[in-house]
């Protein structure tokens, strides 16, 4: 039955060219670091990160959850802020045309730069880190549902009007679903960056997190630590990227975005 749910881009014979090409990277590393006898400190190989990660599997575990945590909220927030203003640009073609340039403008900020700023006005609580992501995230959101609108089929549109249909009837009807492709292409390149979003907020300024593990192990020295919480956060990134083709089977399950044109189940 799941399998059922699960995109061809899920598939293993899509998942197995990248898993070889990973495997054959990791080899690499192994081979390079052994025969040249680099020390730990400098570049682990890939078994002493995996054997020191597992050991610490429970100190990177606790330091998971609060990741995931201002991660998914971070990234509520964002989802709610893009749907709401992509949604007031629909209605108003005059704020469409005032605001795009601005929320263009809004991406070259220096994160980097406001986020210490954050850090100082609202302190080391959620608050802070929940506007990075949302700052770093919200912006393919928005931008995605706003041009998903702006392709809705004509003709559909002037049949309903044709019908007497309002604003609103199509919108719900005709602009919604036709923006739902374009709106789960945005979602699967703002979840790329909420999870690295949350690190670096964590690394400005935070009590837990993958963020201040790395802080601490880079301090310490242990690079092999820091490297196996870079794979787990790896693993988050691409674990919350294939969730997003699951909900947009669930959800939108007359569109794939592999198969464009195939309306077959």
């Amino acid at each position: 039955m799941v399998h059922r749910l699960l995109p061809r881009t899920l598939s293993g014979s899509r998942v197995a060219p990248p898993l070889l090409i990973v495997a054959a990277l990791l080899a690499v590393w192994q081979l390079a670091v052994t025969m040249l006898d680099v020390r730990p400190q400098v570049l682990p190989s890939p078994l002493r990160v995996v054997e020191q990660g597992w050991a610490f599997r429970d100190v990177l575990w606790a330091n998971t959850v609060p990741t995931l945590q201002v991660t998914a909220v971070g990234f509520a927030v964002s989802l709610a802020v893009g749907w709401t203003l992509a949604i007031v640009v629909d209605f108003s073609p005059w704020l469409r045309r005032a605001l795009v340039p601005l929320l263009v403008a809004s991406q070259t900020l220096p994160i980097v730069a406001i986020a210490p700023l954050l850090i100082i006005w609202f302190g080391f609580g959620l608050l802070p880190k929940i506007l990075v992501i949302a700052l770093v995230t919200f912006f393919p959101i928005a931008v995605g549902l706003i041009e998903g609108f702006a392709a809705t089929d004509r003709e559909a549109s002037n049949l309903l009007r044709s019908m007497g249909s309002g604003r609103w009837q199509e919108f719900r009807y005709v602009r919604l679903p036709g923006a739902m492709p374009s709106f789960f292409t945005a979602l699967r390149i703002g979840i790329t960056y909420a999870v690295t979003g949350a690190i670096f907020a964590e690394y400005v300024g935070a009590r837990a997190g993958l963020g201040i593990f790395m802080s601490q192990q880079k301090n310490s020295f242990r690079t092999d630590l820091v490297l196996a919480a870079v794979g787990v956060t790896a693993v988050l990134s691409v674990a919350l990227f294939g969730l997003t083709f699951l909900v947009q089977r669930l959800l939108v399950p007359w569109y794939r975005a592999e198969d464009r044109g195939d309306v077959r189940a």
